[in-house]
Parts: C-alpha cells; structure tokens; sequence
C-alpha cells in the first residue's frame, strides 16, 4: 500500500469515528435543545393559552422573547466557548437551560411566562453556535457539510419524534395534581440536565486530545485541519483571526440577513404549526384528540429529515453551492402562502410538508459556507454573529405571526410574509454565489481524492 492509499485509509477511519463518536451524541443534545425552545408550541393549544388568558400575539411574544435573551449572550457565549473548551461550555449551557426549563412546570401568569421565556434564552445562549463551530473544529471542509447534514438531522427529528412524546405527556392531565401541559414541560426538561453532565465527561475539546483516535488518525487530523486554518489566511483577508474584523465583513453580514429568512421561516412554522393544525376543527369541521394532534404535527418533519439528508449527501459530493441554499430557499417561498389556501387539512399538510423539506434543506448546507472563510477567534464571532442575526427573527416571526393573526383573523397574511422572508434568503445566495468562488475548498478537496 502506497503513502496516498495509506492517508486514504486513515482518513475514512477518522472521519468515520468522529462521525460515530461525537455527532450523535451533539445531535442528541440539539435534539433536546430544540424540544424545549419549542415545547411552548405543544403547550399553547392544549389548554396554556387557557389557563394563561394568552391571546394569539401575546403567546407569540412570549415565544420570541425567549430570543431577546438569546441574542444578548450570543456572542460573548461563544468566545467563552472558544476559550474554556467546548466540554466545559456545552455541559454549563444544557444544565443551566434544564433548570430554566423545569421552572415552566409552575407558571402561572402571563408576565411569568415572559420572564422564563427570556431566561430560557440567555441560558441557551451560545449553544448552537458553538455546536457548530465545535463540529466544524474536528472535520475537514471535504466532510463538513455531511458532518452537518448528520447533525441537523436532530431538528426535524426532535419534531418528528417530539410532537407524539409531548402529546402523551400533555395526555398525562392530573398527575401529580397537575395539568397536561405542565407535565409536558417537566418531562421534557429533566434530559437536559442529565445530558448536560453526561457531556462533561463525554465530549473531547479538539482531535490532539482525542485518545479514542489513533496516533495516525489523531496526526492526519490535526495536520489537515491546520493546513486549511493556513490556508485561510492566505486567502482570505488580513485579520482573518481577528473577532473584530468579522464582526465588519460585509460577506459575514449577507451570511447573516440570509440566515434571518431562512430562521424567520423555521420559527413560523415551529411555534404555529400545533395552533394551525388546531384550527383545522372550526375551519374544516374536523375533530382529532391531543395525541392524532401530536401524529399531525409531526408529519411534515419525517419527509424533511429524508430530504434534508438527500440534498446535503448531494450537496457533500459535489461542494456547497450557493444554489444548494437558494433552490429550496425559492420552493419554500412559494410553498408557504400556498398553505393557507389548500381546501382539506390533508393538503393543507401536504404543502407545508413541502416547505418543511425546503427549508430543512437549505439550513445545514448554509452553514458550511462561513466555516471556509472564517478560522480561530473570528470563526467563534462570525458564527455567533450570523446565528444572532438570524436568531433576531426568533422573535421577529412568532410575535409578527400572532399579531398579524390577531388583526386580520387568519393565518394567509402572516404566512405571505414568511414566504417574503425566504424570498429574501433565496436572492442573497444567488447573491453571493456570483461573488463569490463557486469552486470552493470544500468542492476542490472532494474531487481531488
């Protein structure tokens, strides 16, 4: 065996076991990180809305300002990550948020409600971010965007498997002289905090440490990924490195308006869709019980993990292009005001699951861009920078969503918005795809082997 069929081997064993060893275990932790942002969605329509007195503006108030929060810390959170060490950080985030969490078992006011919804975001702060930045630390940019594409698989997932999990915990109304949704909360709370200290003894902060690697696969590692941080800064421009300098690029900017259409419709559909399909009775005369409410919920998510996977597998074999970004950005622009004018709630649903598969598309190979421009302290910035703009319309969708229903009685003018939204995101990769080298590294590295 020569030295190219040599490093080829121990290449595909180091990729597979960092595959095998972290994702999913970080992909579990997403998972749990999504459950509880949204279990506020399954709480609404099943009796909090109720009990709080919530109108449909006040409950997506109160599911946006979890982002106010968020957003404050974003940044600083990950440069904390960045000097600290993922293990230490991403431990403190999930046990921190868990407690947060739990608190929700107990609320009982509407000012309440908003008070632990921000304090779920600050606790949250930074854990996305620095989920990706820490991946995007242990593979090479031939295998990040399949890294990712594995990763991302956690959201549509949580949803999927989620939905009918919080429909039977709500189903549990009365244990322990408590209502159905309050359970909810608590059952979906307590993993976080048990996940959170698993994690400090689990994760590894970076592959020169990794003792679960060999010393072949721990050198090729470490050797590759330095020489594409070498790379960048001879590409790339002067301070590189510099949190400062990303934080004024304009390239990091469009990165983040971009990620605000796509989240503005990720949000939308996240924290409505419960409350849309609740609505299915007075609009449709249907009638299903809390669980088929769940099953429903969770239809969209299923096709979207499979299309999520498909397109970023294509997106891996030929390099990110921008138009892997902008061709489902374009189809859920389109999908998405069409919801609410479907006759049947079965392609009512058939719509939106359609806007669920774009959208689940276009995210995890978005984020395979920054990470080729940006190395260091100004990839902790930049990343935290796109994911706090793009977070921006965490609160901007759900509150603009429940306000808009409220004055004009129905879901058509708040989803024409969305679609605006990732209209937005579709032409800002197309965009910087003509700005920018389409034949980028990642591209140049997987046909070159």
């Amino acid at each position: 065996m020569n030295v190219a069929e040599t490093q080829s081997v121990v290449e595909r064993s180091a990729i597979r076991k960092v595959s095998w060893r972290l994702v999913p275990f970080v992909a579990l932790m997403f998972f749990i990180n999504f459950l509880d942002r949204t279990a506020i969605s399954f709480a609404g329509p099943n009796g909090m809305t109720k009990d709080l007195g919530l109108t449909a503006a006040q409950f997506g108030l109160a599911a946006g300002v979890f982002f106010v929060g968020y957003i404050v810390l974003e940044i600083p959170s990950n440069l904390a990550l960045h000097k600290f060490g993922a293990r230490r950080w991403l431990a403190r985030i999930m046990v921190t948020w868990g407690v947060v969490a739990l608190l929700f078992t107990w609320v009982s006011s509407i000012n309440g409600l908003y008070t632990l919804r921000f304090m779920l975001g600050v606790a949250e702060a930074g854990f996305f971010p620095g989920a990706i930045l820490f991946l995007s630390m242990w593979v090479p940019a031939k295998h990040r965007s399949h890294i990712l594409a594995l990763f991302y698989l956690a959201q549509p997932l949580t949803i999927v498997i989620g939905a009918p999990l919080a429909a039977l915990l709500i189903q549990a109304n009365g244990l322990f002289d408590l209502a159905g949704w309050r359970i909810m909360f608590f059952g979906v709370a307590i993993p976080a905090i048990l996940v959170g200290v698993i994690a400090w003894f689990y994760l590894t902060d970076r592959p020169a440490d990794a003792k679960w690697l060999t010393p072949a696969e721990r050198d090729w590692l470490v050797a590759r990924l330095d020489e594409e941080d070498r790379a960048k800064g001879a590409s790339a421009t002067k301070g590189h490195g510099n949190p400062l300098a990303a934080l004024t690029s304009g390239r990091v900017w469009l990165f983040a308006l971009m990620y605000f259409g796509l989240i503005y419709g990720l949000y939308a559909l996240a924290f409505f869709l419960p409350t849309i399909i609740g609505g299915f009775e007075a609009r449709f005369g249907t009638h299903f019980n809390v669980f088929q409410k769940g099953l429903i919920t969770a239809i969209p998510y299923l096709p979207a993990a499979v299309a999520l996977f498909l397109w970023s597998r294509d997106a891996t074999r030929r390099g990110v292009r921008s138009w892997h970004i902008a061709v489902p950005a374009l189809i859920g622009a389109v999908s998405v005001p069409l919801a609410m004018q479907m006759g049947s709630p079965a392609a009512t649903i058939a719509v939106i699951t359609v806007l669920a598969c774009a959208i689940f598309s276009a995210l995890p190979n978005f984020w395979a861009l920054p990470a080729r421009f940006l190395s260091g302290a100004a990839a902790a910035a930049g990343i935290a920078l796109i994911n706090t703009v793009g977070n921006l319309a965490g609160f901007a969708a759900p509150y603009i969503t429940g306000m808009a229903k409220d004055m004009t009685g129905s879901y058509q003018l708040p989803m024409l918005i969305v679609g605006a939204m990732m209209l937005m995101s579709a032409a800002l990769a197309l965009a910087i795809g003509r700005t920018s080298q389409e034949r980028a590294p990642d591209a140049v590295a997987a046909n070159a082997h």
